[in-house]
């Protein structure tokens, strides 16, 4: 899968409920209950509607929040950021570009030397390819992250 990352209905029917929840209506997965969130393998994370690379397991850190968080994404091109004015209070929210899935929200309480930024992002929303799998999954030019 290479460049051609669009909303894919297919995909969307294949979703199951909480996938479906997060992505495509907003929804928050709970924390410390979500496939993700503590998981260390090298690899990459892809949108789970339309494949596009989001973030990287090396920008990835332990934030104590109970969902995954990163302190950059792979590819800025891929994630929008968008204000979040719901259950009252004012957020940042963080869609795919190409997806339009809702990943999560982007705080300013990360690590510092790495920004400053915790993007803390639901596991419904990805789709995890690890390092050993990334070229025949067409997302090759990641392994050089790793190397």
């Amino acid at each position: 899968m290479t460049g051609d990352y669009r909303k894919d209905p297919e995909a969307i029917s294949n979703l199951d409920d909480c996938q479906y929840a997060v992505t495509q209506e907003g929804a928050t997965e709970p924390a410390f209950d979500n496939e993700f969130w503590d998981k260390k393998e090298a690899g990459i994370y892809v949108d789970i509607v339309s494949g596009e690379p989001l973030f990287a397991s090396t920008k990835k850190f332990d934030s104590g929040c109970g969902w995954p968080s990163f302190t950059v994404p792979l590819e800025s091109a891929n994630v929008v950021e968008k204000t979040d004015a719901s259950l009252g209070m004012i957020r940042t929210e963080v869609r795919s570009s190409h997806g339009d899935s809702h990943l999560g929200h982007v705080f300013d309480d990360g690590p510092a030397e790495e920004g400053g930024l915790r993007y803390c992002i639901n596991s419904a929303a990805l789709r995890f390819v690890p390092y050993e799998d990334l070229e025949a999954e067409g997302y090759g030019r990641y392994k050089k992250l790793f190397e």
